[in-house]
């Protein structure tokens, strides 16, 4: 009796591990089905020129005809392209024709397989203002990046150095990394936007506090230097003069924990998907309260590191007052997935603040016609260069726009990467 007992047990034993796997095997079907089909096909598919689908821009210029293994009849355009389009290689790991291939190849979870008609896909990029992005970078690495952030519409995806996807030789190191999406970078002061969401939520009466700037503030007993001499400020004045020894102090009423949460929660040491495309984590190192390390970090430096698209989310979440509309790159959706990421109230504030900034410190005359709200990043290395940080949105009904623009190596952030958003910008009010 009790051999038939075993044996039973293991017969439904064996009939759970079955029914379990089945399971598995559908969700995994559903999900990612689209996948392996493109992982297994696309490389005879592309290579046997025997099917495959167009992929457009928003305005319907031909960006590459997967069946014919070609990309877009410009240079120019085949270059500023890259890096969202990809190649039929997969030598860069963000490109269209590597992750959207169930889309270009039309894939039927139904039956499994894909269309043999040649579907067609549209990019909400506008491919004239990559060109522009592209120009304006003026063969510096770095990346642009603009989005709609009430549709959450990608307009412009730019990564450089690029190369022509037909002539693919003398290629420099690097060149096949999406800066904008697969990298990740010392942020400097435009990490001060974390900081300043945090301490706005967190600290208590913190719009009544003052912090004084004599040029440095002792940590540890370690000085922190500025970049200038600010005399008293409110959290409003220290915000528009990037104030290092403000941010120092106001790291040490946040705390680590919190410094740490809202790093988390705002995005920065997450990974996010942009239209299944992956993004890297950034990274925000938890440093014990008191410590100068962890006042360093709050100011952008220490070993931050934030990913440029990341960055993008945030922005885009103050300038429409706390909520981010997931950024697409495949058309218009009526009911894009967002996320509540900042109170209403605190968003509001960032966002005139940013405003501030640029009234106040950057200059509206080298914003011309532009309601902008920003804050510049110039961010130390520590090999005597710096990353130039642009990043904001446009307060602009017709125009609602958030961007990012970091330029590696690039100098300082306003005349660099300000210089970089504004002929972006300009360009992309005027389409």
């Amino acid at each position: 009796m009790k051999k038939v007992q075993n044996r039973a047990a293991s017969v439904m034993l064996i009939a759970f591990l079955c029914i379990a796997g089945l399971l598995l095997y559908a969700y995994r079907y559903v999900n990612d089905g689209g996948d392996w089909v493109a992982f297994s096909t696309s490389v005879g598919l592309y290579a046997d020129s025997t099917g495959g689908g167009k992929i457009y821009d928003r305005n319907g210029v031909l960006l590459a005809d997967a069946q014919g293994r070609t990309f877009s009849d410009d240079y120019t355009t085949r270059v500023a392209n890259y890096h969202l389009i990809g190649d039929y290689e997969g030598r860069t790991g963000s490109g269209v024709l590597s992750w959207l291939g169930d889309d270009l190849l039309g894939y039927d979870s139904i039956n499994g397989s894909y269309q043999l008609s040649s579907p067609t896909l549209q990019l909400t990029v506008d491919s004239r203002l990559n060109n522009v992005a592209y120009a304006a970078l003026a063969g510096r690495a770095g990346s642009v990046q603009v989005v709609n952030y009430k549709t959450g519409e990608m307009l412009c995806l730019v990564s450089t150095p690029g190369i022509d996807p037909y002539k693919v030789e003398n290629v420099v190191e690097g060149t096949y990394i999406n800066r904008a999406l697969n990298a990740s970078f010392t942020p400097g002061s435009v990490y001060k936007i974390v900081t300043m969401i945090a301490a706005l939520s967190e600290v208590k009466h913190i719009y009544d506090r003052t912090f004084t700037c004599n040029g440095s503030v002792l940590i540890q007993g370690i000085p922190v230097n500025c970049t200038g001499i600010h005399g008293n400020q409110n959290i409003k004045e220290a915000f528009a003069n990037s104030c290092n020894c403000a941010f120092a102090e106001i790291a040490q009423l946040i705390g680590s924990k919190d410094m740490t949460e809202y790093s988390k929660k705002l995005g920065m040491t997450e990974s996010h998907r942009l239209s299944s495309i992956p993004t890297l984590k950034g990274n925000y190192e938890s440093f014990p309260d008191g410590s100068i390390e962890l006042s360093w970090s709050a100011i952008g430096q220490a070993t931050n590191l934030t990913c440029p698209y990341s960055m993008l989310r945030l922005v885009s979440a103050i300038a429409n007052e706390g909520t981010v509309v997931e950024p697409t790159l495949i058309g218009y959706e009526k009911n894009p997935k967002t996320e509540r990421m900042i109170k209403t109230e605190i968003a509001q504030t960032m966002r005139d603040y940013m405003m501030n900034n640029v009234v106040r410190n950057y200059g509206t005359g080298n914003f011309p016609g532009l309601q902008i709200g920003a804050k510049t990043g110039t961010a130390e290395v520590g090999d005597g260069t710096d990353h130039a940080w642009f990043v904001g949105f446009l307060d602009d009904e017709n125009h609602p726009y958030a961007f990012v623009v970091q330029v590696e190596r690039g100098g300082g952030g306003l005349s660099v990467a300000g210089s970089i958003a504004n002929k972006v910008l300009q360009a992309a009010v005027s389409y």
